[in-house]
């Protein structure tokens, strides 16, 4: 479902897709407003529910760099997209130590598209 730099990656338990108008906005002398479309950008909010402590260093990983391309199903083509993107926070909070390492539960993170 997710591909970053052309990888696939464990497909998230949460997907939304945001498209987001940039817009420069401003009222001309006779009040009247005028509006100017800069950029539409997505915004893709990420959750997997479960993770085993290497799917978490994998995933985090992969987003690591400043900028990343990522290819995901887009809600307004119905196709696949690609972008580069940038991240967002990332949290994750730890479930239960098992056998010697952390089961990781509700990794959650946004990426932006540059």
């Amino acid at each position: 479902m997710i591909k970053i730099n052309g990888v696939v990656v464990k497909s998230p338990d949460v997907f939304q897709a945001s498209v987001n108008d940039i817009v420069k906005a401003e009222r001309n002398s006779g009040g009247t407003m005028v509006i100017d479309l800069v950029a539409t950008k997505r915004k893709l909010e990420l959750g997997w529910t479960y993770l085993s402590a290497v799917e978490l260093a994998t995933l985090l990983a992969k987003v690591s760099a400043i900028l990343f391309e990522v290819s995901y199903p887009d809600p307004v083509t119905g196709a696949e997209r690609t972008g580069t993107f940038y991240k967002g926070d990332r949290s994750c909070e730890g479930l239960t130590y098992k056998n010697g390492a952390m089961i990781w539960k509700g990794l959650k993170f946004n990426v932006i598209e540059r």
